[in-house]
């Protein structure tokens, strides 16, 4: 708009000039006739040359035909083909990983968003280490490797391809996290051999048992037909096999919890209320061992769908075992509740205790285990089976200070 105000514009002041001319032309009427035409000539040239143009640019002009700009089929079809194929790529389940490229032979680069989630704070606690072991990877082989998490060790499937993309050299690695996956293997499997072992032992127990008991009263019926001696030596014997044949049950019995825990009957659970009766019910023994043990949510109005008595078993366990662990100083422990990266729930149990030691961390989850001199190896068994059971993780953190440190994920 304004170019075409400009024109017009610069066309009256060529008709004005115009004017002008004519009437300097009457002025020198009195000229002689050939210098006269000559001297107007020459001075209307210019405003007729302006005019002329600035008439031409105003004129309408013919409509163009425009290039054709409009995408073939078959490029617009391969353009949706890459759009959808890097899609697909960004939201994989797995974590892809490029090795090599311009950068070096040895840089490691994330490739979706799994792969970011995994490097990102939170995650892998030490991402340069994890683009080492990456970058150790050979192309065409399969390897199950292990990287640390805030929440603990944390294992995973690997698979390298080779490729050559612009001439450089690279490798893909995909990356799947698969401790949850292998945790839930091992529990089925530690829980039908309990299953069978105890249904086994207790068949055999059983008998032995009851006939023990049996043999003892006989002993006393015949016990007039005895040498004193004798009756003596047998009474010590059978009430011996008693007493172990009935510790034998016992402690079968206890294993055979792991094998039939119940199903799990989640409702909406507000952890304040639940802290607050495990706090009720455990501050009284903390006391009397001279310690305490701290309950903390935050937000306070955090509920998760859970079943409540699993739970509070599942933390009974750990803060027993924590209770026993510390010796020669008073106990103390801290339970906290809060919303972990990703809106997950994430309770923490820590204590000043002497921890555990790295050698035996990747195994104090497994039955029959125990550091303890008189320990069945079931609390914390039994802690991963409730968790599980409810649809959760549990891992044996590194403390940044003394203590034992327990991370719960739902």
């Amino acid at each position: 708009m304004a170019s075409e105000r400009a024109l017009k514009l610069g066309a009256a002041a060529s008709v004005g000039a115009l004017m002008a001319l004519t009437a300097v032309a009457d002025v020198m009427s009195a000229a002689p006739e050939a210098r006269r035409i000559v001297l107007c000539c020459l001075a209307g040239l210019v405003p007729a040359t302006v005019l002329w143009q600035c008439l031409r640019a105003l004129a309408p002009r013919a409509p163009r035909m425009e290039q054709q700009t409009s995408t073939p089929p078959a490029s617009r079809e391969l353009s949706d083909a890459l759009l959808a194929l890097e899609a697909r790529l960004e939201h994989a389940p797995i974590a892809l990983f490029s090795i090599g490229n311009a950068a070096g032979p040895g840089a490691v680069a994330p490739l979706n968003a799994s792969a970011r989630r995994l490097l990102a704070p939170g995650r892998a606690s030490a991402p340069q280490d994890l683009h080492q072991l990456l970058a150790a990877q050979t192309a065409g082989q399969r390897q199950l490797i292990s990287f640390d998490t805030e929440r603990g060790v944390e294992r995973a499937l690997v698979a390298v391809a080779a490729l050559t993309m612009q001439g450089v050299a690279q490798r893909l690695a995909a990356l799947m996290p698969v401790e949850s996956e292998l945790e839930a293997e091992a529990l089925n499997a530690w829980r039908e051999l309990v299953q069978v072992l105890t249904h086994e032992i207790m068949n055999s127990l059983t008998p032995v048992a009851s006939l023990s008991r049996t043999a003892c009263g006989l002993l006393d019926e015949a016990a007039e037909g005895l040498p004193a001696d004798i009756h003596a030596d047998l009474g010590t014997a059978l009430d011996a096999i008693s007493r172990r044949a009935a510790s034998l049950v016992d402690f079968v019995g206890s294993y055979r919890s792991l094998s039939t825990v119940a199903q799990a009957q989640p409702q909406r659970v507000l952890l304040e209320d639940l802290f607050e009766r495990l706090s009720m019910l455990l501050a009284p023994q903390w006391q009397a061992l001279g310690g305490r043990v701290v309950f903390s949510v935050e937000p306070a109005s955090l509920a998760v769908m859970i079943d409540p008595g699993q739970l509070e078993q599942a933390l009974i366990n750990l803060l027993k075992n924590a209770a026993e662990a510390i010796t020669g100083k008073a106990p103390e422990a801290q339970v906290r509740a809060r919303l972990s990266r990703g809106g997950r729930l994430r309770i923490e149990v820590s204590d000043n205790g002497p921890g555990v030691p790295e050698a035996l961390a990747a195994h104090i989850f497994t039955p029959f285990f125990s550091t303890k001199k008189q320990g069945r190896g079931i609390g914390l068994a039994m802690v991963r089976h409730l968790v599980h059971a409810n649809g959760g993780t549990v891992r044996y953190a590194r403390s940044v200070s003394a203590g034992a440190r327990f991370m719960l994920t739902f």
